[in-house]
């Protein structure tokens, strides 16, 4: 990953408030429930609730690229 002035890419891009509270409430549940359910569960539980597949594995797969807020 591009780094700037030491910080990784994603820092360089502005902060974006989220709009979308449905989706984040549903992946913090499933990122809530991967102790528990494990990773296969979450990611059953947000395909069957519609949450689009590049979030999904955003989330869950790279937690250090999710959204704060």
């Amino acid at each position: 990953m591009e780094e700037v002035q030491g910080h990784p890419a994603s820092a360089a891009r502005p902060r974006v408030t989220r709009t979308d509270l449905r989706t984040r409430d549903l992946v913090n549940q499933a990122v809530a429930s991967i102790p528990t359910l494990g990773l296969q569960r979450a990611a059953e539980f947000l395909a069957a609730m519609n949450v689009p597949a590049e979030i999904a594995v955003r989330t869950l797969v790279y937690p250090h690229r999710r959204r704060r807020g």
